[in-house]
């Protein structure tokens, strides 16, 4: 199977750049599956139901997201309704929604899909390390399910390449996302799992982190939280990893970043 995993969708022009190029990059690499996080994708700050629908009318198939899940308070409803938006797999018991799902390709290939979000620098949460073996008790590569993908949303590097190295062996494929910056450590581990600590944003790369640079500028200049953040909205970079995986084992064949539009330096996968 060919897989994209796109990362960190930040505000109407992240937005913008899927919805237009995600068609053509589905039938350019014959892509069977395609995640996204969409935390930010509602003007930088988490995801309504109508952004969420679109997005899988674009092609996104499962939408992860994390820390920024609760900022539109619908998503607490909708949440439960829309079975391919997940949110991190290591909240408390009783959260809305749910931190995993089996989905099919057109094919009729399974696919686990897990959320997590790590601990360090971040909100206090469950352990994901316990979480995620939980999950993975009655899953497993070939005998149940033909891929299994993981979000590790996390601020650590440390944290990311820990539960990467945690899981390798037994998932397809582990990505980082939450930092918004493309890390150039994709690579398949030792056991045979892809893995890449940072999969960037989808968003403007001139800017903080999607943000038009004045806000972010602001707060680190006077010690405040009164800079305004606003999506910046110039050129669009869409960001991700891809993989093919060996239909045999579950595990990872092939894998590169997908890089695309905008101000970095394009990065298509030869595929």
């Amino acid at each position: 199977m060919r897989i994209l995993f796109i990362g960190d969708i930040v505000g109407e022009i992240g937005r913008k750049i899927v919805h237009e190029r995600l068609p053509e990059i589905r039938s350019k690499y014959k892509l069977d599956f395609v995640i996204a996080n969409g935390e930010n994708s509602a003007a930088g700050f988490g995801i309504t139901e109508r952004i969420a629908n679109s997005l899988i009318d674009s092609g996104v198939d499962v939408i992860t997201t994390g820390n920024h899940i609760w900022d539109q308070r619908e998503a607490m409803v909708f949440i439960n309704r829309q079975e391919r938006l997940i949110r991190p797999a290591n909240f408390p018991a009783g959260t809305p929604g749910k931190g995993a799902g089996v989905f099919e390709t057109e094919s009729g290939k399974k696919i686990l899909v897990a959320n997590l979000m790590g601990r360090v620098f971040m909100n206090a949460m469950d352990d994901p390390f316990a979480v995620i073996d939980k999950l993975l008790l009655d899953v497993r590569l070939i005998e149940t399910v033909d891929a299994i993908i993981v979000d590790m949303h996390a601020e650590a590097t440390s944290e990311k390449q820990a539960m990467g190295h945690y899981l390798d062996g037994r998932i397809t494929l582990m990505v980082g996302t939450h930092t918004h910056v493309p890390t150039s450590d994709f690579r398949v581990l030792t056991k045979g799992t892809g893995y890449m600590s940072d999969i960037g944003m989808t968003g403007d790369y001139d800017s903080i982190l999607g943000f038009e640079k004045s806000g972010p500028l602001h707060r680190f200049l006077t010690h405040t939280p009164s800079g305004k953040l606003i999506p910046a909205r110039k050129s669009a970079t869409l960001s991700g990893v891809m993989i093919e995986t060996d239909d045999s084992s579950g595990l990872v064949s092939k894998i590169d970043s997908f890089i695309l539009g905008g101000v970095l330096k394009e990065n298509t996968p030869n595929f």
